[in-house]
């Protein structure tokens, strides 16, 4: 078990059985460890040196074991470190090595493929921190994790980096529990967010230089997917993006007198609550009533009571009309 903290195997069972007495002296550990005097204290003395253990005053010499938990928490903390600078050193050579390559890319490569659950996390991660102006995406079930978790690196270069991140979402997504909360929250961190029907795939762009698209097997997603290097299929998606975000109904909240980069033109209504606007995005994004107490936790007929409500609020005659009223005004 310590040999995945970097701690020899023999050396484990050492410190396990001094961990167990808490203090021992050589000659009580061979009845516990099956190795010579020798090897024991050159164990001992290892030990003592990574601060597993210490050695006591007195003769003849005697050890004591640290606390098994605190030695668990520094060991795997050293370890992360070094699991951090290797996965940051391996970025770097992979980005050196695509920019010696990329002048004279063989067609076959222009097109990779990204296999395994762990493989297609850390490249999300890669070309999120490799972006210099904006990450784009589409967004639509199904989904390898939790989608309700969201996307935590987004956040992250939201605030560090003021990355811009524009995403389509399919309205289907708008119907997972806890799926609207996480949206809201990318939202109010700075994404521009849109939602649109039958958004056509999975797709993440960075910048103009690359698109990870996961791959679908017979209506599953798949732990693999294709990253498209800078080629005219990149330009294809990078339309497709573009075109698709044009016709989106946007779903971001006014912050700040702003829209979704337009100037919002009315202030929200004091008696408009923090409910009424995911109510008024869903909405906008044509949900059904169905859909929309699916994604609040409420019944059909109490949406139907708040949906009645709102339209009486802005003049409405249906309620895709109220959704939009919303958007022209700058609520949603």
């Amino acid at each position: 078990m310590w040999h995945t903290v970097g701690v020899p195997e023999s050396e484990g069972l050492v410190y396990e059985a001094l961990a167990r007495r808490r203090q021992a002296a050589i000659n009580d550990l061979r009845d516990d460890v099956a190795l010579s005097p020798a090897r024991l204290r050159a164990a001992l003395g290892h030990l003592v040196d990574r601060g597993l253990a210490s050695r006591l005053p007195g003769h003849p010499a005697r050890y004591e074991a640290t606390s098994p938990d605190q030695v668990a928490t520094v060991l795997i903390a050293e370890q992360e470190r070094d699991l951090l600078r290797l996965r940051r050193h391996a970025d770097e050579l992979a980005k050196e090595i695509r920019q010696r390559e990329e002048p004279g890319r063989h067609p076959a490569e222009l097109v990779e493929v990204i296999e395994g659950a762990g493989n297609l996390r850390a490249t999300l991660i890669r070309l999120q921190r490799e972006a210099r102006v904006q990450i784009r995406g589409m967004d639509r079930p199904p989904y390898l994790d939790n989608p309700a978790k969201g996307n935590t690196e987004e956040t992250q270069q939201l605030a560090d980096r003021a990355l811009t991140y524009r995403v389509i979402y399919d309205r289907s997504a708008l119907a997972i529990p806890g799926r609207m909360a996480e949206i809201w929250r990318g939202i109010q961190s700075g994404e521009r967010a849109r939602v649109a029907s039958n958004v056509p795939m999975k797709m993440l762009l960075c910048d103009d230089r690359f698109a990870l698209i996961p791959v679908m097997a017979a209506g599953q997603l798949t732990d693999a997917a294709y990253l498209v290097h800078p080629s005219s299929l990149l330009h294809a998606v990078i339309g497709l993006f573009e075109a698709l975000w044009e016709r989106a109904v946007a779903i971001n909240r006014s912050v700040g007198g702003a829209h979704d980069g337009r100037p919002s033109t009315e202030e929200l209504p004091e008696q408009l609550a923090d409910r009424d606007i995911e109510l008024l995005g869903l909405l906008a994004g044509g949900a059904t009533d169905e859909r929309i107490a699916r994604t609040l936790g409420w019944s059909v007929r109490t949406v139907h009571r708040h949906v009645h409500r709102i339209m009486a609020m802005v003049g409405a005659e249906t309620r895709f009309q109220a959704g939009m009223e919303a958007v022209r005004r700058g609520w949603v």
